[in-house]
């Protein structure tokens, strides 16, 4: 079959990201300049389309650019299309082939960021410089981003640009980026192409135990240790209720239709584990969830400590982070202290708007066996920092793959890989939708 340019310069794009070791640690001593090299090169191709660009970088390496394609109709809001250009760490040892060398085997492309998220980058690059050869002009505006720093939260990237250029985001109402757009079993035949329209809020919370230190051959009642032990395993064990947010219920009505399945908030864990990865990762968004990461206590064995401490991880739905803390803090007992760390709040977008039209129109297109399917994301992405500004986001990067190949699971993996024809139907699934947006 011949391949459009569009196709071609996707892949040349996606692999050439993919050999720029823009790893964000987190730590800046150890982050270097990846972000920003990538950066260049997004910009240095876009501008060689004939499309002006923002370069950004607000601390040295971790570079953004932004670029605005105009449309027809001044008065319809923009767009914005993001993808993150860094990449999480990975560890040599778990990998089988070169984490950046960008290697094609039987049909797979590997590498860090081959679906989070030098993907959709390279995807958004070439569709971009498509519609600046042809001519071809949206109704409205759409600004590409190409951001650094996601992966940390997006203080150097998203985030900076709503607090410092929200100039370059003007007049923006909508966003599209990740976690969402790949295909999964919906039923014989049939393919469900999940869009989030909400995300969970990320936060969290540090429990604290306070006694008195002491030589361990006389154990104290008031050992913080064992309070802070107790405290943790009544949060660990405690199962939140199933919340059937806007996104959850349309999620189970749709694949309830089609599989014959009348879901039952009591039996749900279960219902959903038979639907295969596709339920695990819908049971992560069906509740509150709490999760004990990090303890931290005495450093010698026959010492009790004075204060023992635990980090825990809070994922809220959206509208209930008040209701999970003042859950946390009852879990938690009154003699162990609870103290809050800056979070990222859930966000939940309008449902069935001409935007999400748009998408299932484009997808049918390419599929027509396919269908779009709404689902809450248990996780986080750079549309929390843009909905700060009011901009609706939506979480869809078509990608349709093989009935086994679980998209979601290759995030943050050792031997990340995406198939090559998947990025191929990417490019023409989004050049559908920013066309018809």
């Amino acid at each position: 079959m011949t391949r459009t340019l569009v196709e071609d310069e996707t892949l040349e794009f996606v692999r050439a990201l993919i050999r720029i070791e823009s790893v964000n640690t987190g730590d800046p001593d150890t982050i270097g300049d990846g972000e920003t090299r990538a950066a260049r090169l997004v910009q240095e191709r876009l501008e060689d389309a004939g499309i002006p660009t923002t370069f950004l970088e607000p601390v040295p390496g971790r570079g953004s650019v932004i670029a605005r394609l105009a449309g027809t109709d001044p008065d319809a809001g923009a767009l914005i299309v993001h993808a993150h250009l860094d990449v999480v760490p990975v560890d040599e040892r778990d990998w089988t082939r070169p984490p950046f060398g960008a290697a094609i085997e039987e049909g797979l492309l590997y590498g860090r960021g081959a679906v989070d998220m030098k993907n959709f980058a390279g995807v958004m690059l070439a569709v971009a410089r498509e519609f600046a050869r042809s001519g071809s002009r949206p109704r409205r505006d759409l600004i590409f981003a190409f951001l650094a720093d996601e992966e940390a939260g997006g203080r150097w990237g998203a985030s900076w640009i709503v607090d410092n250029r929200p100039d370059l985001l003007a007049g923006a109402t909508e966003a599209i980026s990740e976690v969402g757009g790949f295909s999964v079993p919906l039923a014989e035949g049939r393919r469900a192409y999940l869009l989030a329209t909400a995300e969970k809020g990320v936060g969290g919370a540090v429990l604290t135990a306070r006694g008195q230190a002491g030589h361990a051959s006389r154990p104290r009642p008031d050992d913080p240790v064992v309070r802070l032990a107790s405290a943790v395993a009544r949060i660990g064990e405690h199962r939140f209720p199933v919340v059937r947010t806007p996104a959850l219920a349309r999620f189970l009505e749709a694949f309830g239709a089609e599989r014959g399945i009348a879901f039952a908030d009591d039996d749900l864990d279960a219902q959903l584990d038979e639907l295969g990865f596709v339920g695990r990762v819908i049971a992560a968004s069906a509740r509150q969830t709490v999760a004990p990461t990090v303890l931290r206590a005495g450093d010698k064995s026959n010492i009790i400590p004075a204060t023992a401490r635990a980090s825990l991880d809070l994922r809220a739905l959206p509208d209930r982070e008040e209701e999970l803390r003042e859950q946390i803090t009852s879990l938690a007992g009154d003699d162990v202290e609870v103290s809050w760390s800056d979070s990222l709040s859930p966000i939940a977008s309008p449902l069935d708007t001409p935007f999400q039209s748009v998408i299932s129109a484009a997808v049918a297109a390419e599929d027509p066996e396919g269908v779009v399917v709404p689902y809450l994301l248990p996780a986080s992405t750079d549309n929390k920092h843009f909905a700060r500004l009011g901009v609706s986001g939506y979480g869809f990067v078509p990608l349709r793959v093989p009935e086994d190949f679980d998209v979601y699971g290759q995030f943050h993996s050792a031997d990340e890989c995406v198939p090559v024809e998947s990025l191929y139907f990417s490019a023409r699934t989004t050049a559908r939708i920013l066309r018809g947006a």
